[in-house]
């Protein structure tokens, strides 16, 4: 009897057709996973400015309904107006639960007109984030002194194409958006910027478009990613983002 001789005629991959390999793969994942992340950021913003949009309409909305007058901008941090409600209710506590959050939304002046929670929310929020909207202090939340005049009516704004309503800032009351300070010629952030669009962030603004906004000055993306946070940045003067912040929440006559 013969003994039959196998042979396959194939062979394995040596270690170092392996280590090349893997080596290829690497470098062809860190040049792809750039553009895949900001591809995916892009999506998201897409779906932010969407949301923004609802809002805006649903601002209008209300103000159409009532003469003109626009909802109050608050969310319960300063003393809610006679006779008015809060957009939403008040929903920043640390120690409320999400349920809580939800129900003080539905509970605000706009749910009428935006019945979606998820239009109140980006995608890029964070786990536990019901809300990241808010709207800039001026729109009938809080004056801060005779520069920074809160207006009550659509009627009593200037320029509404460069005044903003709705901002993306995680919905931790940055919507009075730095500017001039009452104390000092110099100028500083009140609460750090919204950055997580690229660097940027989205708004709604009074005559209804939706925009996307980068910062241009590194003093601003620095602040705004600090961890952890802090109420006041340091004075940044000459800072060009600080001057379009104050322009588009307070109006022009702001930084005079």
């Amino acid at each position: 009897m013969t003994k039959r001789k196998m042979c396959s005629g194939r062979r394995g991959f040596t270690l170092i057709e392996l280590l090349v390999v893997i080596a290829i793969i690497a470098v062809l994942m860190a040049i792809l996973m750039p553009s895949l992340h900001r591809a995916k950021e892009q999506g998201q913003r897409a779906a932010c400015l969407n949301s923004l949009k609802n809002l805006q309409l649903a601002w209008m909305m209300y103000a159409d309904e009532n003469d003109g007058k626009i909802v109050c901008g608050d969310s319960g941090e300063y003393t809610q107006p006679k006779g008015e409600v809060y957009w939403v209710q008040r929903d920043y506590l640390q120690t409320m639960t999400v349920a809580q959050k939800r129900q003080a939304i539905m509970n605000g002046g706009l749910w009428p007109y935006v019945k979606d929670l998820d239009c109140y929310r980006c995608p890029q929020g964070v786990r536990g984030e019901v809300r990241t909207y808010s709207i800039a202090d001026s729109m009938n939340a809080k004056g801060w002194d005779t520069r920074r005049k809160m207006v009550k009516k659509v009627s009593e704004i200037k320029n509404p194409t460069f005044r903003i309503v709705f901002l993306d800032d995680g919905g931790e009351g940055f919507a009075h958006m730095g500017g001039w300070t009452t104390y000092s010629v110099e100028t500083m952030w009140w609460d750090p910027p919204p950055v997580r669009h690229g660097d940027g962030t989205n708004y709604s603004f009074v005559d209804g478009h939706i925009d996307y906004h980068k910062w241009e000055d590194p003093r601003t993306i620095e602040f705004g990613k600090r961890i952890p946070p802090k109420a006041f940045s340091e004075s940044q003067p000459d800072n060009p983002d600080l001057k379009w912040a104050a322009v588009a929440v307070w109006g022009a006559e702001s930084i005079r």
